[in-house]
């Protein structure tokens, strides 16, 4: 069970209440008057550096930000769940998907997960190796992951961060129920040499099956045969029945378990594409990584703890600046995917407006996350991040090794990498643009100037690898995924569960009826008109 704290019942939510009130100083003047706040805000885990330094704290409120968390019992929670107590009360579930990647033998659930990693193991092997062949007897070279949500996010931003260690086949990713996804991602691929991996705990998600469904036809209209669709087809289900139906033989069902929340997957056998497209040594190094920082999360005081850290500092900006959203900012092509990975992960769990007690929240939850690779994005949204009235903290990431040859490229993104958050922190004074202009007339400067001001004292906090390795990318994901649960302690939320996305399920379902058969149903005004609009088009 996890601590059921109001938040706003503690002294320590008073005190930073009270800070937030008071006159702050900015983050320039934060480090002229600290010549230790870089030490004081700096963390190095393995060969990961977090500098926190960039953001508008200072000591005093971290201090407090850090009594809050013992208040709330952070590591109280922190320990609940690393022992497997069933947090996740109102689906009477624990949360374990830190166990998929322990290589403690002694854990509850070794056995299972070690049967299961091994199955991994022996399958990507024979895809890579060639041994696992297509109907006509090729090898494959091309796996598409058909899936939704959990089940898509993480695996896609993995493997395609992963992409310089692919070894011999190209990995595709459906998920939206819209075909034109799925014609896309079909395009100019061999059914003779295509292998589906059908991911769905259930097998019954609406939008994957509807597209397991479709690439049956698929294969089906293309060569392929009923009796051939276990050569071509795998899942990653626990609905053994189900998987038999489709046509998939039961030896090519990989499990996953209910302990597993979808968005925490990535980790289990929902990571098969993983496996088949860098290979499963990669894959276990990825695993490693996460151990590493599941490691330090749970063994590390507050005040040392890097994803604590990062998460109160959001907790300062949420509840206490107003700061209502969080741009994720790789500066890695590879990681242009963990910006949408993140939105589940973290507005999937966080986005709750009931507390654990069952009582309405009064404050703020889960912040709006978004972002782009840089420095695509320096070129479309940064003039908000800039000189908005919006506060928008960031968060940039890079490598210091490129995973490539172009050195001269990599050294223009890693000055973009630094520059960009020094501009934040800085800014431009009225001084500073008078100096710039002073080639100009008097007249024309005093005209010009007030557009070229930039306020400053905009927080960033910087992420940089040595180079973006396996292991290295599962220590980010993991310091991310802790990062939203100490956020969801602290608030008083249960981070793993998502009700809020049933009801437009719910009612997606007679609806559908209705497209179908040309009929109205009992909607309001707006739903009935548009669904009128719908089918006189389609007459």
């Amino acid at each position: 069970m996890l601590p059921k704290i109001d938040p706003t019942t503690t002294r320590s939510w008073e005190k930073l209440l009270l800070l937030s009130q008071e006159s702050k100083s900015t983050i320039s003047e934060l480090f002229l008057q600290d010549s230790e706040r870089l030490s004081k805000f700096t963390r190095d885990l393995e060969s990961i550096h977090f500098d926190f330094s960039k953001n508008n704290v200072s000591e005093e409120v971290l201090n407090a930000l850090n009594e809050l968390a013992i208040e709330c019992k952070l590591p109280d929670a922190i320990e609940a769940m690393f022992k497997g107590d069933k947090i996740n009360e109102t689906e009477n579930r624990s949360v374990l998907h830190t166990e998929l990647r322990s290589a403690d033998t002694n854990s509850k659930h070794s056995d299972i997960i070690t049967a299961e990693l091994r199955k991994i193991e022996v399958f990507s092997k024979k895809i890579i190796e060639g041994d696992w062949k297509g109907y006509t007897g090729k090898k494959i070279t091309d796996v598409v992951n058909v899936g939704i949500g959990g089940s898509d996010l993480g695996p896609k931003m993995i493997t395609n961060t992963l992409q310089p260690y692919w070894k011999s086949v190209t990995p595709h990713f459906v998920s939206n129920v819209d075909a034109q996804q799925l014609v896309e991602e079909l395009e100019g691929l061999n059914p003779e040499t295509t292998l589906f991996i059908i991911a769905s705990k259930t097998f019954t998600t609406q939008e994957t099956m509807t597209n397991a469904m479709s690439a049956r036809e698929w294969f089906l209209k293309n060569g392929g045969a009923l009796k051939n669709v276990s050569n071509h087809f795998v899942a990653v289900s626990t609905n053994e029945e189900a998987v038999l139906d489709f046509g998939i033989n039961s030896e090519n069902m990989f499990m996953f378990w209910d302990w597993v929340g979808g968005r925490y997957s990535l980790w289990s056998a929902i990571g098969l594409i993983i496996a088949c497209t860098v290979g499963y040594s990669r894959f276990e190094e990825l695993l490693r990584g996460a151990e590493r920082m599941d490691d330090h999360f749970r063994t590390s005081s507050i005040s040392d703890n890097i994803p604590a850290m990062s998460a109160l500092i959001g907790i300062w900006y949420n509840n206490f600046l107003n700061y209502d959203s969080y741009a994720i900012l790789p500066y890695d092509h590879r990681l242009r995917f963990l910006p949408s990975y993140l939105q589940q992960a973290d507005m999937e769990s966080n986005g709750k407006s009931t507390d654990r007690n069952g009582q309405p929240v009064s404050y703020a939850t889960g912040p709006v996350i978004w972002g782009e690779p840089g420095t695509n994005g320096q070129h479309a949204f940064y003039q908000l991040i800039h000189q908005g009235t919006r506060i928008i903290p960031c968060d940039f990431i890079a490598s210091a090794k490129p995973g490539h040859d172009y050195a001269d490229h990599h050294n223009k993104l890693l000055a973009n990498f630094l520059a960009q958050p020094e501009a934040l922190m800085k800014g431009r004074t009225l001084k500073e643009v008078e100096q710039e202009l002073k080639d100009k007339t008097k007249e024309e400067a005093e005209a010009l100037a007030p557009f070229k001001v930039f306020e400053g004292n905009r927080p960033s906090t910087s992420i940089l690898m040595d180079e973006l390795t396996p292991f290295n990318l599962g220590m980010l994901t993991a310091f991310y995924e802790h990062r939203i649960f100490v956020q969801g302690v602290i608030w008083n939320i249960f981070s793993f569960d998502q009700w809020g996305v049933e009801l437009g399920k719910q009612l997606a379902k007679p609806i559908l009826s209705e497209i179908q058969n040309n009929l109205s149903g009992d909607h309001d005004q707006s739903t009935h008109n548009l669904l009128n609009k719908i089918q006189g088009i389609r007459r």
